[in-house]
């Protein structure tokens, strides 16, 4: 056994599109695709189980299509998965997982017995999908259905409905297991509901594009571990290239906290034996 540091290698992106029919999430997972692989199409794979939707922008380029059919099994899933991998895809984009949730639920509604206890038979199908999706050697983009949900409230002794806004069609708490969960709208502005990686966080919404996917690839592959980073850090010999690392870490701050301020330390001392005439004031040399 043996205690190591938290580190990112090269990462793949897991990622959720979210939104109600006509948001255009297989366009905007296009898009992605198309920067996560800087523009080479042949490298992206669709599973549609949309009815022939994937073709429809067959004008951006030469990507790939596997058409799952009814029924939508966790299974057959990971049969198209599988498939993709096997045929070296940096990109699989599921369109949609909802026909998985469809499918599992009416499976549980058709079980007999106690419906309570028969969730224990459909959760280990659900999780063998979503671990698939976890762990494939590929960026994957998964598409959800959202529909409007709503809830009874009381008033004046009658219940009446209200709407409490959009709610994907799927396993409650899937959203979770993804990096990025992008929620579009009808007029097909994005925002990012998570995002581990910070590359969004500023962003109210945005319009997806291929420059979205560019982002994230290079996130991806900014893998590092912290060792290499202090290195980086301790090498550095003016302040200037400090801030530039500063930005360049800015998901790992906290843990390069000390190490930052120890550096710009050392640096402005080795000014002032150098120049004892000057003196730094929060990064800047001031001249006397």
């Amino acid at each position: 056994m043996q205690l190591r540091h938290s580190e990112r290698k090269k990462a793949k992106i897991k990622m959720a599109l979210q939104g109600s029919a006509g948001s255009g999430k297989t366009y905007s997972s296009l898009l992605l695709a198309q920067g996560l692989t800087n523009g080479d199409f042949t490298k992206v794979a669709i599973i549609d189980t949309e009815n022939g939707s994937a073709d429809l922008y067959a004008h951006l380029g030469d990507y790939n299509v596997l058409t799952l059919t009814p029924p939508f099994t966790p299974d057959n899933y990971i049969k198209a998965i599988n498939v993709c991998e096997k045929a070296g895809m940096e990109v699989i984009i599921i369109d949609s997982t909802s026909h998985c949730w469809d499918y599992l639920l009416d499976y549980h509604s058709s079980l007999a017995g106690n419906s309570f206890t028969n969730w224990a038979k459909i959760t280990p199908l659900q999780k063998a999908f979503t671990d698939k999706i976890l762990q494939c050697d590929a960026h994957v983009i998964a598409t959800m259905r959202t529909k409007q949900d709503y809830v009874l409230n009381q008033k004046d002794g009658k219940f009446i409905p209200e709407k409490v806004g959009l709610k994907a069609v799927q396993k409650d708490g899937l959203d979770y297991e993804f990096t990025i969960v992008f929620d579009i709208d009808i007029k097909h502005f994005a925002v990012a509901s998570k995002d581990r990686t910070g590359i969004f966080k500023n962003l109210i919404e945005f319009k997806i594009s291929r420059e979205t996917g560019a982002k994230i690839l290079e996130w991806c592959g900014s893998g590092t571990n912290l060792q290499d980073a202090r290195e980086k850090i301790k090498a550095t010999k003016t302040v200037e290239e400090l801030k530039v690392l500063y930005n360049q870490y800015s998901n790992w701050r906290e843990l390069l906290e000390y190490d930052f301020k120890l550096q710009k330390d050392t640096i402005n001392s080795k000014e002032l034996l150098l120049n004892p005439k000057s003196f730094s004031t929060n990064g800047h040399t001031t001249h006397h």
